[in-house]
């Protein structure tokens, strides 16, 4: 059983009984933070986890009213022909006789086929074939837990796809039971920084909700023109650097079997407890759907090898931490936005040309001949071959080919925690962080200075910096919790040409936020020097917006440099 000390703080929907007839057929429970949905349509569970990131809600309530009740309980739209309606009217009757069906026949019972789940234990359990557990998948559910935890489950990259709730378009200023939704480590309070530490969170988010209204007056004030509902968010996004790494938010994840077990295996022994907590409630609710992915784990005779493994899982930084204290340090600590291009092949645009030759369909010549040969080359010669590799690429999400996976780069890069977590979202490349921190500085958006309402920030982020230097040479995984968005974090990517391709097009567009906008286009000007005649076929926009999610703004952007 998870030890619920840990716990984040939760409180549950409250539903009626009619709500409860509908609703608990379709997840593992309605009253806990983590649970499983029992929904086997692709399109639906997808949809509905896909409202994760703009939704305030619990994503179980937003099922009832928007996925069940739309149907059940149906009324003509304005916009809505009869066909239309009638639709919706045969839709809701058959879904009410499939929730009738569903009350006796539940899913647990339905899809626990015995010889589905005996082959799975004799062979992923006893034999060790992990390729089956990647033949099946399923969704997991957290209502609530903190960034710091999230950050963590999401580090695993490969196997699972996480979605969660935006800290640019949800307002986090609602309380829960009285409380601002911030995660409380028990050790915090053990230690005795448990007042300090709440004072200090309280603050953090305070400030956020009473600067909410100023900001966004200011910015209606000097953009008329845009819809509220535009300026409110923007208001959200400007704002967030003052939520801390403890705010509790959801995240829905899609993974298979495989990457389930080794995400419950990568919790197990963390030193953080919340951490601790949701590997434990993952494989709870994992068991009450698939028991056999998870047998390993659970098997009596390899406790002690299942904890041997978890423990070096996660005591590998750990382990090697006093050793790092015992490098000289120079005491330089970034404290500004920096990207670096620290290492690169200067043989790269040759292997990219290899690449491509080799797998020409006459070709039958060793890597090594090739190589050889296009280090000879002309420019001319490699900008033909490049010309006719790229012909008919007209648009950014036509991905390139594997050729430019011949060669790597490795960035290291200073930027605020809040804007680091939509480039973290990127998985095909080793990316490493190091431990959120103060050390770095913070940011303050221009938009919060130019609305006068610096001092605030700024007041609401020094306690956090006082208290953190009091927790951090105790234990510095724990003092984590308390630096906020706004703070910088340092990071280093590992990425191949492919990938930059794919990262810097995608991030450099008008609708993406300004902050890793300016981040990738720093990166690809570093990436032109080195790779020039590569580069000239990557799709960037170099252009300056602001009014993030929306194109074509320049005008706005303007009319802020113009008030500085």
């Amino acid at each position: 059983m998870a030890d619920d000390k840990f716990a984040p703080l939760f409180a549950p929907d409250l539903y009626k009984p009619d709500d409860l007839y509908h609703l608990k057929p379709f997840f593992t429970n309605l009253d806990q933070s983590v649970y499983v949905p029992l929904i086997f349509s692709p399109e639906l569970v997808g949809a509905l986890c896909s409202r994760t990131s703009r939704a305030a809600q619990d994503l179980r309530k937003i099922f009832l009213s928007e996925f069940i009740y739309t149907f059940t309980k149906a009324t003509r739209g304005a916009n809505e022909t009869m066909e239309q309606f009638r639709e919706k009217l045969d839709y809701g009757r058959e879904l009410l006789n499939f929730i009738s069906f569903l009350q006796f026949h539940p899913f647990s019972k339905l899809f626990s086929n015995p010889r589905a789940r005996a082959f799975y234990s004799t062979w992923l359990a006893q034999y060790g074939d992990d390729s089956i557990a990647q033949m099946a998948g399923l969704h997991l559910v957290y209502s609530g837990i903190s960034q710091l935890a999230i950050k963590h489950l999401e580090d695993q990259r490969v196997g699972l796809a996480p979605i969660e709730k935006s800290t640019r378009y949800v307002n986090y200023s609602k309380k829960v039971a009285g409380h601002y939704m911030y995660y409380t480590d028990p050790t915090l309070i053990d230690q005795g920084w448990g007042a300090e530490y709440r004072k200090v969170m309280d603050g953090l988010f305070e400030t956020y909700t009473a600067l909410i209204p100023k900001l966004t007056s200011w910015l209606t004030e000097q953009f008329p023109e845009e819809k509220p509902s535009v300026v409110e968010k923007k208001s959200f996004d400007c704002l967030r650097g003052l939520l801390p790494m403890s705010t509790l938010s959801t995240v829905a994840f899609f993974g298979n079997g495989q990457a389930f077990e080794h995400m419950v295996n990568r919790c197990g022994a963390h030193s953080l407890g919340e951490i601790r907590w949701a590997g434990q409630r993952a494989m709870e609710e994992l068991d009450k759907v698939v028991p056999s992915f998870l047998r390993r784990i659970q098997d009596p005779e390899k406790r002690e090898t299942i904890e041997r493994h978890q423990e070096y899982v996660a005591g590998k930084n750990r382990r090697v931490d006093k050793l790092a204290r015992e490098l000289e340090n120079s005491n330089l600590v970034d404290r500004e936005i920096r990207v670096s291009l620290i290492e690169y092949d200067p043989t790269g645009e040759d292997k990219v040309l290899t690449g491509i030759l080799y797998s020409a369909p006459s070709n039958h010549r060793s890597w090594s001949e090739i190589l050889e040969q296009a280090s000879k080359m002309t420019i001319g010669r490699k900008k033909e071959i490049l010309d006719r590799y790229f012909k008919g690429r007209e648009v950014k999400w036509q991905k390139v080919g594997r050729a430019l996976e011949n060669v790597y780069v490795r960035f290291e890069i200073v930027m605020n925690a809040g804007a680091w977590r939509d480039l973290h979202r990127h998985r095909m490349l080793t990316q490493q962080r190091q431990n959120f921190s103060c050390y770095h500085g913070y940011e303050v958006p221009p938009e919060v200075v130019q609305a006068g309402l610096e001092s605030e920030y700024r007041d609401a982020i020094g306690p956090v910096e006082d208290l953190f230097a009091k927790v951090a040479p105790y234990n510095p995984e724990l003092a984590q919790y308390i630096t906020t968005m706004a703070h910088y974090v340092k990071f280093m990517q590992w990425e191949n040409l492919r990938e930059c391709f794919w990262e810097m097009e995608l991030r450099t567009i008008p609708e993406g936020h300004p902050d890793y906008r300016h981040i990738e286009q720093a990166k690809f000007r570093l990436l032109e020097k080195v790779f020039p005649i590569i580069t000239k076929f990557m799709l960037i926009n170099m252009g300056e917006y602001d009014f993030a999610r929306r194109g074509q703004e320049e005008r706005i952007q303007n009319k802020l440099k113009r008030m500085e």
